[in-house]
């Protein structure tokens, strides 16, 4: 695991996160994608985002946007954080692990952090309606919105059965 952590300081100016608990390494999120490919761990655990607003000796960006990996062939695991101001971008890792199209689309819907290069960022979680992202600090706690209309993801559904092989017949009737 050392090898791989100076590969990451070296190569891509990652630094280690002196407050995780555990390997975590900081990365700027444009050398994400290169890093995370030089890694060549096979499985994409899971993408969390963080909203530090308000805590508390904190003086840097407002989120970070966590990626958990897992290497199965000798069981490593690593977290590369990503820091981000309100407004800013990170590339999307979706083409070098597919579930991450979900995942980070999770991250936005709760957030509000763009991935750019993301094929199909929207609702997962929230309807379609929702305004604003409810796992940030400011977000109003008791604010009520109105769900007039629920996203099916239909064309999502018939995407992956075409892929899968099946043949998809449409509503005329």
């Amino acid at each position: 695991m050392n090898d791989i952590i100076s590969k990451l300081t070296e190569k891509f100016g990652a630094v280690i996160d002196e407050r995780a608990v555990d390997k975590c390494l900081i990365i700027a999120a444009e050398k994400l994608p290169d890093a995370i490919e030089t890694l060549g761990f096979d499985v994409l655990i899971d993408i969390v985002g963080v909203d530090y607003l308000g805590m508390e000796n904190y003086k840097g960006k407002r989120f970070a946007v966590i990626y958990c990996l897992k290497n199965t062939k000798d069981m490593a695991r690593l977290r590369l954080k990503v820091l981000v101001e309100e407004g800013e971008k990170i590339p999307t890792i979706s083409k070098i692990y597919p579930i991450a199209d979900w995942q980070e689309r999770e991250v936005w819907d709760q957030f509000g952090i763009v991935f750019e290069g993301h094929p199909n960022l929207r609702r997962i979680l929230n309807h379609v309606d929702f305004e604003g992202h409810p796992l940030r600090k400011d977000y109003p706690a008791q604010k009520r919105q109105w769900l007039s209309e629920n996203d099916k993801m239909q064309d999502q559904l018939e995407n992956r059965l075409e892929t899968l092989g099946y043949n998809v017949i449409g509503d005329e009737q």
